[in-house]
């Protein structure tokens, strides 16, 4: 006997309100319907369907494992679907956020070879720093930094963690000394980040885990990491930064670590996109890429 075919036959009986109807539906005879119920509640041990003359009802047994039955079939179906869509090529318009140092420093980098893998896909790239509504505003996916992600409704992928330093130039430091602790930093133009709660306190971590902070002051303060590195490079001061931002500076010199020996919080990265019980591809292939990319950043 095979149950899932039983268990198929059974649901329609049920629907069609008759054996004859889920035989017409399914294209078989009145006879093999009914021997696949009958089979099907020999292996229960139990009878499902009261029969009459006019018309079948439920039994109680019969009320319960219909219910199971029909979210059985139902998962079936979804996961036929799941494999249907995770297989099917990605295209249309893909919308995606990002902030506006990361999508214009970093996944401009490699957001051409993601389009070249999926040519049948149009991207609509929004990059800014303010708080973006996903479903109200119509995108399909976001890539967030966070220190921590807030509960929604929303589905998030962690990616990666971005380190978050000082930095200046030797320039800078040349002339105004080099900080040994964090408390040197008030003798400091600092160089702040707008969009955390308190841009003007500063939190450190030694290596034994000892937290300390200092309320720091300075000439400018920003909302977004790319106007702090060209201040920075510029020499007009020490500046906090995500190392995405600064990497090929410290690599070629013209940027060095302050304080190196102190930790700041990190930020992670997520992809983030509205809860789905399947991904469409196009959001699927993006997550997938994404994760890809920044299995070994380069900024890390």
């Amino acid at each position: 006997m095979d149950q899932l075919s039983a268990l198929k036959a059974f649901c329609r009986v049920v629907e069609a309100g008759s054996f004859s109807g889920a035989a017409a539906e399914l294209n078989v005879s009145h006879t093999v319907m009914s021997k696949q119920v009958r089979q099907l509640e020999n292996l229960l041990g139990a009878q499902l369907l009261n029969r009459t003359t006019r018309r079948l009802a439920l039994t109680e047994a019969g009320q319960s494992y219909y219910a199971n039955a029909r979210r059985i079939i139902e998962d079936l179906q979804q996961a036929d679907l799941a494999v249907t869509h995770h297989q099917a090529t990605p295209r249309g318009t893909l919308r995606i956020n990002a902030p506006m140092a990361f999508g214009t420093l970093d996944m401009a980098q490699w957001l051409p070879r993601f389009m070249a893998r999926y040519p049948e896909l149009n991207i609509d790239l929004v990059c800014n720093d303010r708080f973006v509504d996903l479903i109200d505003e119509g995108f399909d996916v976001a890539l967030r930094l966070a220190r921590e992600m807030p509960d929604s409704t929303l589905m998030a992928k962690r990616l990666a963690t971005a380190t978050t330093m000082l930095v200046a130039s030797p320039t800078y430091l040349a002339q105004h000394g080099t900080p040994q602790t964090p408390q040197d930093l008030r003798q400091h133009n600092c160089l702040t980040y707008a969009l955390v709660p308190k841009p003007n306190e500063w939190t450190f971590t030694t290596k034994d885990d000892v937290r300390s902070s200092v309320i720091v002051n300075g000439s400018l303060q920003s909302n977004t990491g790319i106007v702090l590195r060209a201040a920075a490079l510029a020499g007009a001061g020490i500046a906090t930064t995500a190392s995405f931002i600064v990497y090929k500076d410290l690599a070629s010199g013209t940027l060095v670590p302050v304080l190196p020996s102190y930790s700041m919080r990190a930020r992670e990265l997520y992809a983030v996109y509205p809860q789905n019980r399947h991904l469409s591809p196009k959001v699927r292939a993006f997550i997938d890429f994404a994760a890809d990319i920044y299995c070994t950043p380069d900024w890390t």
